[in-house]
């Protein structure tokens, strides 16, 4: 085989063979496929797009070019859960221990953030203690004592999917929905769930702006999946404004405890029962969907969820005392209001701009040698479809240092976008995704 002819054959829109693939990625994790190689072939796909099968066979090849984490030590099924990304997007903080207290086993690997806010791994380390790494035999073992660890990611997974990302940024080619698709479903794949759970995010502050665009990534993902024999289902969700009130590392994690007391913002709440319910379906603990809400309420009310986050924090030696008095976690020193400068209702909080706001207090990495603060962030007092009037409180930013504070301020009010009329409030969810089609809901 040759690069070049499997490049012009892509570039003419034909279908690509796995072993065609099979060369391309191999050849380019070992350095016999240079870089402007697969830059042209990354621009044919961007141009001509993958079929299911072709993006299910690049998929498996980035799955195979690093570790595979083999989770058959763990009882059950083992369900994982993905999200495209959002500002104030802790789910991951309410859902493994809330999922864990119904039976399914969460045995989840998570990663550090690169841009407005940390991810779950630093968002973890705002309680003291708490150990992210954690030697394979104990990974394993904890979730067969209590049902769930939280993790970073460790070993050398999907490299060629690092290797490749890494030039698609640079060439232009990053929105090509079977290269995204690939992407994220080959680290699901490499760590071992046996089934999944996406939450593809849409809005603007997502990646996918338009809902018919989420819904094709999901499609794809799903129909990975699919041709790779797990079990997959794509819940479409809004992200025209931030989820929850609290963005920042510590904040997410004082709102996720506060959520698992059944005392959250409706919004994150109910999507932790939407994406909760598939979960428990897919790990076959429930019949149905509304028979693993009852279950995941069940829970939340008897305060077992909020037990098995205690337990998740003891196991990895953190410091519990944070879970049951979350005033101990780390918090900023100053508090600065930022007001509505306008009369009228809050039509659209642009989650883009408040998680720039968020980062540029310290909250995310511009670089990825930034630290992190973990103490500051912003809590939103207004949603979309509130009334307002001048002088009242939009936002807290919750500060450390003021270097940048008032460009931060400058984000926030930009970001909130506030009219004479009536707004109705913005749908949670727009769309679920399975093998056999897509069920709207707007």
């Amino acid at each position: 085989m040759r690069a070049v002819d499997i490049i012009q054959k892509k570039r003419d829109g034909q279908e690509l063979s796995p072993e065609e693939i099979r060369f391309l990625i191999q050849g380019y994790s070992n350095g016999k496929v240079p870089d402007y190689q697969i830059a042209a072939w990354a621009m044919a796909v961007y141009f001509q797009g993958m079929n299911a099968r072709e993006t299910a066979s690049l998929t498996l090849e980035m799955a195979k070019s690093g570790d595979q984490i083999d989770l058959s030590p763990i009882q059950g099924i083992k369900v994982d859960k993905h999200s495209t990304g959002g500002v104030g997007d802790k789910t991951t903080l309410v859902l493994a221990p809330l999922v864990a207290a119904a039976g399914v086993p969460v045995a989840k690997m998570s990663g550090r953030g690169l841009g407005h806010t940390g991810g779950t791994i630093d968002k973890l380390e705002a309680i003291a203690g708490y150990q992210v790494e954690l030697e394979r035999s104990q990974f394993f073992t904890q979730v067969n004592d209590i049902g769930v660890s939280l993790i970073g990611q460790s070993g050398n997974i999907t490299p060629a999917d690092k290797k490749l990302y890494g030039l698609r940024d640079v060439t232009a080619t990053v929105e090509s929905i079977p290269l995204i698709a690939s992407s994220v479903m080959s680290k699901k794949i490499a760590a071992g769930a046996d089934a999944i759970v996406l939450d593809v995010k849409t809005g603007s502050g997502a990646f996918m702006k338009t809902l018919d665009d989420s819904i094709a990534l999901a499609q794809a993902m799903v129909d990975i999946g699919t041709e790779v024999g797990r079990h997959a289902i794509a819940v479409i969700s809004d992200m025209d404004q931030p989820l929850g009130h609290l963005i920042g590392n510590s904040l997410e994690v004082e709102e996720a405890i506060m959520t698992l007391r059944g005392q959250g913002p409706a919004d994150l709440h109910e999507l932790c029962l939407i994406l909760g319910a598939h979960m428990l379906v897919l790990g076959g603990k429930a019949q149905d969907e509304a028979d693993a809400r009852r279950q995941l309420e069940q829970h939340l009310q008897d305060g077992t969820a909020l037990q098995k986050l205690k337990q998740l924090v003891a196991a990895q030696g953190g410091d519990v005392s944070m879970i049951d008095d979350p005033s101990r976690l780390p918090h900023a020193g100053d508090r600065i209001e930022v007001a509505a400068q306008t009369d009228g209702t809050v039509a659209a909080i642009q989650a883009e701009h408040i998680g720039i706001a968020a980062m540029l207090l310290g909250a995310g990495r511009e670089t990825k040698d930034s630290v992190i603060d973990l103490a500051v962030g912003i809590d939103l007092r207004k949603k979309v479809g509130e009334s307002v009037r001048v002088g009242d409180v939009l936002a807290i930013l919750h500060v450390n240092d003021k270097g940048r504070m008032e460009e931060a301020k400058e984000r926030v009010l930009k970001a909130y976008e506030i009219t004479p009329q009536e707004v109705a409030a913005k749908p949670l969810v727009y769309a679920v995704v399975t093998k056999d089609g897509v069920q709207r809901f707007v």
